[in-house]
């Protein structure tokens, strides 16, 4: 037996050798980033559920590199994703050519590409949601319309460093606080950036206790964080059940590329309100709401190569995106702030920053913050409806973006 000879083998075809070959390094970098995501998603509790996926792919994917210097053997490859997207390649949007060389996180991966996971993840969020708040306030699409302010300008910020319109959409998304929208807008126009542009998305979703109250109080005085809001009216069964039915029809009509994500959102919403599909209300929200979480963070975590996300455009991505949220989060506060002027002084303007989309942690925020000023206000209800409001209205900005640039 050689033994010297195995020994050899071992030392030049493990993983641990290709610690010292040409960029080698870079993916060392991105395994010690996964380790830092994980300590963020498990002890501080930062989007566990999709951060700890998310930092795990990306672990998997970077370990992978190492498997006899990323041949077959890699769970994820980056090349044939390459192939797929280039129009002169003849492999060319071929599932095909994808399946017959995938490694197991590129087979996670086709569901992100084909916009399946996000679509799936919105069914789930509609199941979920409550549009009651929203129904009883129709001002409140106001505020999560002007929620909108910030994606836009980001996207300006972004063409102006640099980016092309196609990549300058989807980091504008980022405002939105909306993952899903982002990574289903990224695929279809900038697939190279999705994996910045997840992280950015989702870390500043589980930042929004930190980053919008400091805001809040600088848009709104003292007096106005005091205002108390009447109930609103309730909200009839026959209104919570059509609403899902027009709100698809007349948004898809008037941008049909929303149609995957608005569909799939009412559609979960149809079947919370029905009153005759529990059984798939309860596995929208549940079942099938976790194990599309598995498969859509730990492909998008797969997408975090050393190649692709060691650049100073990722570092770009990150501040735009903060700018993008900090912006949409004045926007929605601007808007309550007129309201508030508008209605007779009615209107707490703190709810105008749940008009970002992130259900419904901003609208729990805008509830902490309020009961601070006056002990007897309850503004959880009233945030909700430019809370839910921001999640049509980041979908319709992502359908509008898609028309343009696709």
């Amino acid at each position: 037996m050689d033994i010297l000879g195995t020994v050899s083998k071992l030392a030049t075809e493990s993983g641990f050798s290709a610690f010292f070959t040409d960029g080698g390094w870079k993916n060392l970098v991105m395994i010690i980033l996964a380790f830092i995501l994980l300590y963020l998603g498990i002890v501080k509790k930062f989007e566990p559920l999709l951060l700890c996926g998310i930092a795990f792919g990306c672990l998997l994917s970077n370990l992978s590199f190492f498997v006899s210097l990323g041949s077959g053997n890699a769970l994820f490859h980056q090349d044939l994703w390459d192939a797929f997207l280039d129009p002169q390649s003849p492999y060319y949007h071929s599932y095909g050519h994808i399946m017959s060389s995938c490694g197991l996180l590129d087979f996670f991966y086709i569901g992100v590409k084909a916009g399946i996971y996000p679509s799936l993840i919105f069914m789930g969020v509609g199941a979920m949601t409550d549009f009651g708040p929203l129904i009883a306030n129709p001002k409140s699409l106001i505020m999560g319309a002007s929620a909108q302010l910030g994606v836009f300008a980001a996207f300006i910020g972004a063409v102006m460093l640099g980016f092309n319109g196609s990549e300058a959409a989807p980091i504008g998304i980022i405002g939105g606080a909306d993952g899903p929208t982002a990574i289903y807008l990224t695929t279809k126009l900038a697939p190279q950036l999705l994996g910045p542009i997840a992280i950015a998305a989702y870390s500043y979703m589980a930042l929004i206790p930190i980053i919008q109250p400091p805001l809040m109080k600088l848009c709104t005085t003292e007096e106005m964080r005091k205002v108390k809001m009447v109930q609103n009216r309730e909200v009839s069964k026959k209104e919570k059940i059509l609403f899902p039915i027009v709100v698809a029809t007349f948004v898809i009509l008037l941008l049909p590329s929303t149609a995957p994500l608005i569909g799939s959102l009412m559609l979960g919403n149809l079947f919370r309100e029905s009153g005759v599909t529990d059984r798939l209300s309860d596995t929208a929200q549940n079942a099938l709401m976790n194990i599309i979480t598995i498969f859509l963070a730990t492909s998008v975590g797969a997408t975090m190569e050393a190649g692709t996300f060691l650049n100073v455009r990722t570092i770009y991505i990150i501040i735009l995106g903060l700018a993008a949220f900090a912006l949409s989060t004045v926007g929605g506060l601007l808007s309550g702030v007129v309201m508030y002027y508008a209605s007779g002084k009615k209107i707490n303007p703190l709810i105008g920053s749940a008009g970002v989309s992130a259900v419904p942690m901003a609208a729990r925020v805008s509830q902490d913050l309020g009961v601070k000023y006056n002990k007897a206000n309850f503004l959880l209800m009233h945030a909700m409806g430019p809370n839910v409001a921001g999640v049509i209205g980041s979908a319709i900005a992502a359908g509008f973006m898609l028309s343009a640039f696709a």
